[in-house]
């Protein structure tokens, strides 16, 4: 469109792509959202000083925050977005609840906490009726939520969800509200503008989630018909009408399958536009700023049309395996292909650092198709595909949930994840064979390296002996299970190969050329890309992605440590400790709570015992892999 474009960064986002990318940056300073991003102050600072005339928001951060739209109003500049008045009215849940209700919009029942003693919250969630979900009324993305089974667990959470609303959002209001035992979450993207026209642009399937945090999201939903999709966007037109809204946002419901209730209305773009864009070919951030100018919708918005089905998925640094645990560090390599329909909106690229102030996700990974099983299956390929090394990240997950056969049928709903949970899943893509004939690439991949580098070691393997009968013998680690592989280099070119000192008879190398190796199993024949960063050994083939970690042959020894000693997972705030040195606790219990990458962790005791020592305190910053106490088993 031609506008310039001026980014904010913080300090640890300094190198980040998207500050390479702009015309402009300017350096918020400091690492904590608080100091940076969150900073009202610094951003209208960064806007006068740029000599900008519009801030768009995003859609994290202060994208939902009144005063921060009121503060870019009043400082003379464009806001790309709806009245502080009605981000206000709908950045509350409570009050959206209310405004919609009075516009004819279903709800579920619910209560304001605010005030409340302890039994008057458990009387209120009595009359609810248990399950009950305790909610942040402000923010979104999953931050101040929890679903309460019964009376025994109410307040933790409730406690629990107010510290990390406060935290995200700088408001603490909770409330609770009926949970539905298994709903599909349905949301509307609206779009208004000043002349007082506000449509709707179909819906958006976002029910495959964790944490109460989507992670793959489509358009259209497979179980949305034309006249449920004609009622709930009329629905979602009357609840941005209610309060006067312009630009682009979303209205979210809860659908049971016969009836539809309101959820929320997000006041800005929501991360999961982009299947939207792909299913209408409307670029709906160029619409904001057409409306953020004054203009009227353009026809072919007032009148979208639908043409194929998209899907896209979260890409994400965390361990789905160790409950969803977020990862920081760096991203070695980060490559898609580059296949028709696929969309790769990254916010990474290789070599960059995943930082633990911020969000985990990465990337948006797209794709779109004239079917929903041809996009399931194009988004699947792209993401098994690409070549992720150096994090740890969900890739896997999402993958088999793209292929799972509940997912093709169409018959999801939020509580998907909690039949299939990860371990059920899996780990790693490759089968394990797949994984094995991946340890004798990786292996022989190592030697070619070594004999490429190195006239002495041409003739001397990776854990050499020097009688020529042995095989070689490397020992990779997989999460903990060792995979022993033995190898030896035969006079006319061919090579004997044993897995865990086993012979394998089928499988022939067709060549080896840096980090590019070929072998024939049975009568496949599969190449490998082998990528090598000291001792971890990436492995692409074509049954996905699998990570080794070669054992040296002389390891250092082993830190000595207390058992029950609790760890830092990650650098992090210390928000809670819970006990006391010398206090009892109990197998499960929770000892310390900490922040990191905008959640809370909670560290509990492994076994009944004691707390023999604690050196955590709140609001202490710690790194990751601090020990933070030690609880002795009980005698």
């Amino acid at each position: 469109m031609g506008i310039g474009t001026v980014a904010v960064f913080s300090d640890v986002d300094r190198h980040a792509p998207f500050v390479q990318e702009a015309d402009e940056a300017v350096a918020l300073g400091g690492a904590m959202p608080s100091e940076s991003y969150l900073s009202i102050d610094l951003l209208i600072d960064a806007a006068s000083e740029s000599g900008a005339d519009a801030v768009h928001p995003g859609y994290g951060f202060l994208a939902e925050n009144a005063d921060f739209a009121r503060a870019v109003i009043d400082a003379g500049l464009t806001w790309i977005g709806p009245s502080p008045e009605a981000m206000t009215a709908m950045g509350s849940k409570l009050e959206s609840k209310r405004l919609v209700g009075e516009a004819g919009v279903l709800t579920l029942p619910s209560v304001d906490l605010t005030g409340l003693s302890g039994d008057q919250v458990l009387d209120a969630a009595g009359e609810i009726g248990y399950p009950v979900f305790v909610k942040a009324s402000a923010g979104g993305g999953g931050k101040g939520m929890r679903i309460v089974a019964g009376p025994d667990e109410l307040l933790d959470a409730v406690e629990g969800a107010r510290r990390e609303a406060g935290a995200a959002f700088g408001d603490d209001t909770i409330f609770l509200e009926r949970h539905l035992l298994a709903p599909r979450h349905i949301e509307i993207q609206v779009f208004g503008d000043t002349h007082g026209n506000v449509v709707p642009m179909f819906e958006r399937e976002c029910s495959i989630q964790r944490r109460h945090q989507k992670i793959i999201e489509e358009a259209p939903s497979p179980i949305i018909d034309i006249v449920t999709r004609d009622h709930m966007g009329a629905a979602a037109v009357a609840a941005a009408r209610s309060v006067g809204y312009i630009g682009a946002g979303t209205v979210e419901f809860l659908y049971d399958g016969s009836q539809f209730f309101f959820l929320e209305m997000n006041t800005r773009l929501q991360v999961e536009h982009a299947v939207t864009e792909e299913i209408t070919a409307l670029d709906l951030v160029r619409l904001q700023l057409l409306v953020a100018q004054g203009e009227a919708l353009p026809e072919d918005a007032l009148n979208p049309a639908m043409v194929g089905h998209a899907i896209e998925a979260r890409l994400y640094t965390e361990d789905p395996l160790h409950d969803f645990l977020p990862v920081a560090g760096r991203v070695d390599r980060f490559e898609f292909p580059n296949l028709p329909g696929l969309r790769i909106d990254s916010g990474v690229e290789s070599g960059s650092e995943v930082s633990p102030f911020y969000d985990p996700m990465i990337a948006k990974v797209v794709a779109w198709a004239e079917t929903r099983r041809e996009a399931a299956t194009l988004l699947a390929e792209g993401l098994q595909r690409a070549r992720i090394h150096g994090l740890v990240t969900n890739r896997e997950l999402l993958v088999r949930v793209l292929r799972h056969p509940e997912f093709l049928s169409g018959a999801i709903d939020t509580h998907f994840l909690e039949r299939h949970s990860p371990a059920d899943l899996g780990g790693s893509l490759p089968g394990e064979t797949e994984i094995r004939i991946g340890a004798v690439a990786a292996a022989l991949a190592a030697q070619s390296e070594r004999r490429a580098h190195s006239d002495l070691l041409a003739s001397i393997p990776s854990g050499w002996r020097n009688s020529p009968s042995q095989l070689q013998e490397v020992d990779f680690d997989l999460d903990g299970a060792l995979i022993n592989v033995g190898y030896r280099f035969e006079a006319r070119g061919g090579v004997t190969i044993a897995i865990d000192d086993e012979n394998i008879a089928d499988v022939d190398l067709i060549g080896v050329s840096g980090d590019r190796v070929g072998l024939q199993v049975r009568s496949q024949l599969r190449w490998f890309d082998v990528a090598r960063n000291g001792w971890v050994h990436h492995v692409d083939g074509p049954g996905g992605y699998v990570r080794l970690v070669e054992r040296p042959r002389f390891p250092e020894a082993a830190r000595e440590e207390d058992p029950g000693s609790l760890h830092a997972p990650m650098p992090g705030r210390i928000v809670k400790v819970m006990v006391g040195e010398g206090d009892d606790v109990t197998d499960g219990q929770v000892v310390i709570v900490l922040e990191a990458m905008k959640m809370e962790h909670t560290l509990r005791a492994p076994y009944d015992g004691v707390v023999r020592s604690m050196t955590a305190a709140p609001g202490v910053q710690v790194e990751a892999g601090t020990v933070l106490a030690v609880v002795e088993p009980r005698t």
